[in-house]
């Protein structure tokens, strides 16, 4: 059958070579339009439940919220993985499915068993889904600062300009704002005057929620006029909120609440603050991409966007971009292409030099790239971006692709030295082309399914691995097509000519001299060699067993991440404190161009940081620029050395890399203990002394034991007794 496909391909070469043009351009159309990413996206599908319940501890935020949802989610069908966290006010239910779930399949489950935990919550109490994210969708982050301007201020003009805006940016899933101070009416009451008054508490709480409505009313019409009845009642400023009536005393004076209270504008209670350069807070925001969008286009947008709404800010209030992974993607992507440029032009100066016969070297060099393109064709359409390990696959093939064609030349070539003149020249390729065509492509297609077992990986191993078995295998199985199509014409129409003979290229005659005496020798000592083999292979077995080994080799982002911990209990005012001292020594060094400090949790579901955990955001210049010797490794040491502060135990690792180890494992580091028992307190014992004892251990760097006992608490234990003689209850 393969001879027939050469026959046809050649009698019909017009419309080979007009399909092999019509798939260039569609390889290349698909080539401007592939999704860009630095590494393949390595995050589970995963579905996370907010839950705020304002004012509580987290004791009783696990009782009540965290352990319900938890419990029912684990009927969820496909979740392989619940994890609840507990904190002050709020609860993070994560839920993360087995591989190939579909991400709003999950969602729309995850909503349905919602419903049955419904009833069993505090009254009030509404769980929602987090965006359809993870942490590693953290693209772009930028801060606003000013000169004029205070932090409730851009904290405004990111809440009600900016977010909103940048929401609507095709594959935006979340604008979460961080630092800065929420503008909120804050009502200070009076316990002597309440009792002055005669007044509970809880009538204030009445009173205002009573004293912010609108309502509608019916129609009236009045002179052939329709007019809608509405009662406005919202409050608009202090003094309406002043102004509201609480009682009225015997002789008919009304109480109002400015006579029991102090009403004031001030900043809602913060659980996270930004900074910026060591030089003060700032208002920061996170653009979180949605799961499965093309990262690079989603921040060009965003930065676009941005660059459209500078034009509606003050004058004094200045954007500055604090992450940017599109650079490292650029990077990424851009190394990688030249390396495979390079191996392209490799290649074709090799079988220039051993064809010595410029125009059948085209024959090969040309098909490198309509093999790549037809690969992209595919990857386009099966969704799969162009990162390090998809076009890894490609360079891994791009030496084997060739081998077809340039095995068909040299036949062509020994075809054309005996029968040129005697037959037509055209009859000869065919039959040059069919003595080997079919063998060479059965051997391709061996090399093609060579990497079938990656496919069988699950988890993030299929996911980092499989990018690069597809890529590698389509590149292979369009080589091992176009050697039975194209091959075949191109050699008909550019080997032609004068064709030196084997023995007249002086290169081929030099590696043979060198390579017949070798081959003798090893025939004539065969024993000999391979019991010299044998043992040079179990020599190899003791530094085999000394390397280490590691799911991944580290990518180096460009830019670092440094995230201390703290004992827990640290109030937001030493935090700040903490930050500013911190991020103010690292921005000293030179080769740092921007830190972006921020401690507790961003205003999203996808960050679950507690105010003890610190995430500062180190933007480093061009290697270029950075001081004589001085390397990564280095560097992270000087920094480390820099920052030995009492309290803090310090993590330096890279924002991609956190992000993924934190969604797989659910700490911040890839390696890790946990210890389960029904005791906290004997937990945090333990905790501590496992610390101490990895401490000595060759080739830690840093170690923390989560201290879960660690919270402040101010407790007031109701008496019963007490409170029955006043007739109250613990709810009043």
């Amino acid at each position: 059958m393969l001879e027939r496909i050469i026959d046809w391909s050649l009698k019909n070469r017009v419309l080979v070579v007009l399909t092999t043009i019509f798939v260039a351009f569609w390889g290349i159309y698909c080539l401007k339009e592939i999704p860009l990413d630095a590494i393949p996206d390595l995050s589970d599908v995963q579905v996370i439940i907010f839950t705020e319940f304002p004012g509580q501890g987290p004791q009783v935020v696990e009782d009540q919220v965290t352990y319900p949802i938890t419990s029912q989610m684990m009927a969820v069908p496909y979740a392989k993985v619940v994890r609840g966290y507990s904190f002050f006010g709020f609860s993070f239910v994560y839920v993360i499915f087995e591989d190939g779930t579909d991400m709003y399949w999950a969602r729309s489950r995850i909503l349905e068993y919602l419903n049955y935990v419904d009833g069993n919550l505090p009254q009030g109490v509404s769980p929602s889904l987090g965006p359809d994210a993870t942490g590693v969708g953290w693209a772009f982050m930028y801060a606003l600062q000013s000169k004029q301007k205070n932090l409730q201020e851009l904290r405004s003009i990111q809440d009600w300009f900016l977010k909103y805006e940048l929401t609507s940016v095709e594959g935006v899933s979340e604008v979460a704002s961080v630092g800065g101070f929420v503008k909120q009416y804050q009502i200070t009451v009076d316990p002597n005057k309440l009792r002055t008054y005669n007044i509970p508490i809880s009538r204030i709480r009445r009173a205002v929620q009573r004293s912010n409505a609108d309502v509608g009313g019916r129609t009236l019409e009045m002179a052939e006029t329709e007019f809608i009845v509405r009662g406005l009642g919202y409050i608009r400023n202090v003094e309406d909120i002043r102004e509201i009536v609480l009682a009225v005393d015997d002789r008919g004076t009304p109480v109002l609440l400015k006579h029991v209270a102090t009403v004031q504008l001030g900043p809602e209670m913060r659980r996270g603050l930004a900074e910026l350069d060591g030089r003060g807070e700032v208002v920061g925001a996170i653009v979180v991409v949605r799961h499965g969008a093309n990262a690079y286009d989603v921040i060009q947008r965003v930065k676009e966007k941005l660059a459209e709404l500078k034009q509606g800010l003050p004058p004094d209030v200045e954007i500055v971009t604090t992450y940017d992974r599109s650079a490292l993607i650029e990077n990424s992507v851009a190394t990688l292409t030249e390396k495979l440029i390079e191996e392209g032009i490799a290649v074709a100066l090799v079988c220039i030099v051993f064809l010595l016969h410029f125009r059948s070297s085209l024959v090969a060099i040309l098909t490198l790239p309509l093999a790549i393109l037809m690969a992209f064709i595919v990857m386009s359409y099966q969704g799969t971006s162009a990162n390090i390990m998809s076009l890894g696959g490609i360079a891994i093939a791009m030496g084997a692709m060739v081998d077809a064609a340039i095995i068909m030349i040299e036949n062509a070539h020994k075809h054309l030295e005996r029968n040129q003149g005697e037959k037509d020249h055209w009859r000869i390729i065919g039959d040059a082309a069919k003595e080997v065509g079919p063998t060479l492509f059965y051997a391709l297609l061996v090399i093609t399914v060579s990497f079938t077992p990656v496919f069988t990986l699950q988890g993030q191993e299929g996911r980092l691995f499989k990018p690069l078995a597809f890529t590698k295998t389509y590149s292979m199985a369009a080589a091992a097509v176009l050697s039975v199509t194209l091959v075949p014409v191109l050699m008909g129409f550019w080997v032609r000519g004068k064709i030196r003979s084997e023995e007249r290229n002086f290169i081929s005659r030099f590696l043979i001299w060198l390579y017949q005496p070798l081959l003798h020798f090893v025939l004539r000592w065969k024993w000999s060699v391979l019991v010299v083999t044998l043992c040079v292979l179990l020599l190899t077995w003791f530094p085999f067993s000394q390397l280490g080994t590691e799911f991944m080799p580290p990518l180096w982002e460009g830019d670092l991440l440094y995230m201390p911990t703290t004992f827990p209990g640290i109030s937001i005012t030493k935090a700040r404190e903490i930050l500013q001292q911190t991020d103010k020594i690292i921005a000293s060094f030179p080769e740092v161009d921007r830190v972006f400090g921020k401690i507790g949790r961003a205003d999203t579901a996808t960050d679950p940081a507690p105010l003890s955990m610190i995430e500062t955001t180190i933007l480093l210049k061009d290697e270029s620029e950075w001081r004589a010797g001085m390397t990564p490794e280095r560097l992270i040491a000087e920094m480390n050395q820099a920052l030995q502060v009492p309290g803090l135990t310090n993590l330096w690792t890279m924002p991609i890399k956190t992000r993924i180890d934190m969604l797989s494992t659910g700490i911040k580091t890839p390696v890790g203990i946990k210890i389960s028992g029904p005791n906290l307190g004997v937990l945090q014992e333990l905790g501590v002394q496992v610390e101490a004892l990895i401490r000595q251990m060759r080739g830690t760097v840093s170690v923390y034991s989560e201290r879960v006992m660690g919270g402040n608490f101010l407790d007031f234990r109701i008496k019963r007794s007490a409170i029955a003689r006043y007739g109250l209850t613990v709810g009043d």
